[in-house]
């Protein structure tokens, strides 16, 4: 068995049509049948273009020499997005990205990291739990579409102190 080193990097510009690939796919499998159809639609292969270069400064990409492996998205104290691509799944990289997220926001001086996730979305919840998240509840969260309008979609708002 080989030995696959994994590694954490700042995203950068020329990452942007990678992350938007690996955040599309990911983000589909994680959300569709579990969000309002609405927001399915308004997730394109062009939203995620978007807005993987409008948020390149808040990126974080796993890789493997050249292979991406997952991405992190970290806003102030949010965990915006955690994304594994389907090959890497159970390998360790969502472990890693998730550690990397608190180390962030802990480093930015916050003392709790949070983030949504839809009820349905069963084993993202559980791997959370298993990290030592803990639901906090359900609430409404105003998903933003490129056009500007919102989506509310029903979620559970998880939280770790740092």
């Amino acid at each position: 068995m080989t030995l696959v080193v994994v590694s954490l990097r700042q995203a950068t510009t020329d990452d942007a049509a990678r992350v938007a690939e690996v955040w599309h796919s990911a983000w589909h499998d994680g959300h569709r049948g579990r969000v309002p159809d609405a927001l399915i639609e308004a997730r394109d292969p062009a939203y995620f273009a978007a807005r993987s270069v409008a948020l390149v400064d808040h990126v974080t990409v796993a890789e493997d020499e050249d292979e991406l492996l997952g991405v992190l998205i970290v806003r102030n104290d949010e965990l915006q997005q955690i994304m594994v691509t389907a090959a890497a799944r159970g390998r360790g990289v969502g472990g890693l990205l998730l550690a990397e997220a608190e180390r962030q926001v802990s480093g930015a001086g916050y003392d709790e990291i949070w983030l949504a996730v839809v009820p349905a979305n069963t084993s993202a919840r559980r791997f959370y739990e298993d990290h030592g998240w803990v639901d906090r509840g359900e609430e409404s969260y105003d998903a933003v579409t490129l056009a500007g309008s919102t989506v509310p979609v029903p979620v559970r708002r998880y939280a770790k102190g740092l």
